[in-house]
Formats: structure tokens, sequence, C-alpha cells
């Protein structure tokens, strides 16, 4: 079945840099369109990041110029570069694979401190 099971999560200070990976199995990973999606407390689940199976990316207005999405697909891993993070980037992260109604993974808590 379809796993995403994202990691590199955790505790960083403003101005600092995470790097989020997610490792999917269970579909033909190449073919898709993967991203990143996240979640603050008291807030809707909103996308972040999106690239496609040809490795064209979009983000979200509020991400642009700090965060980088990329893929490898012969690791079948999505990866989310995050810099210069700011304290409202807080919230959980979770890889997304666009298909059907979408699949997300568990997500991995981002914590920044200001």
């Amino acid at each position: 079945q379809v796993q995403l099971v994202e990691s590199g999560g955790g505790l960083v200070q403003a101005g600092g840099s995470l790097r989020l990976s997610c490792v999917a199995s269970g579909f033909a990973f190449s073919g898709n369109d993967m991203g990143w999606y996240r979640q603050a407390p008291g807030k809707q689940r909103e996308l972040v990041a999106l690239i496609t199976s040809g490795g064209s990316t979009n983000y979200a207005d509020s991400v642009k110029g700090r965060f980088t999405a990329s893929r490898d697909n012969a690791k079948n891993t999505v990866y989310l570069q995050m810099s210069d993070l700011k304290f409202e980037d807080t919230a959980v992260y979770y890889c997304y694979r666009r298909a059907g109604a979408g699949y997300w993974g568990q997500g991995t808590q981002v914590t920044v401190s200001s």
C-alpha cells in the first residue's frame, strides 16, 4: 500500500535551516507529483510546495525564496529544504502525493523558536 514516511523535523531557532525528507513506497514514485503541506495549531492544512513528476516546482507565497522542494527518483524520496525559518513556520509538515483524493504521511513536527 502507499506509504509516505517523513523525517527531519525538530526544534530550530529563527533564521535557521532544516531539511525534511519523505521516503515513498507502494506506488510508481517517479511518475507522481509530490509535495508538502503543513498545519499549524488552530489553522487549516495548507499546501507549502509542490514538485511535479517533471521536476517543476510551485510554492506558497509565504515560503517563496526560503523553501526549496526537490526529489530523488532513484531513492523514492522528496525533500523540503527550509531556510531562514520564521516562528510562523512552526507546524506539522506532511508529505503529499497528488493522486486521487490525495495521500499524506503521518507528519513531522517543525518548531521554530523566536
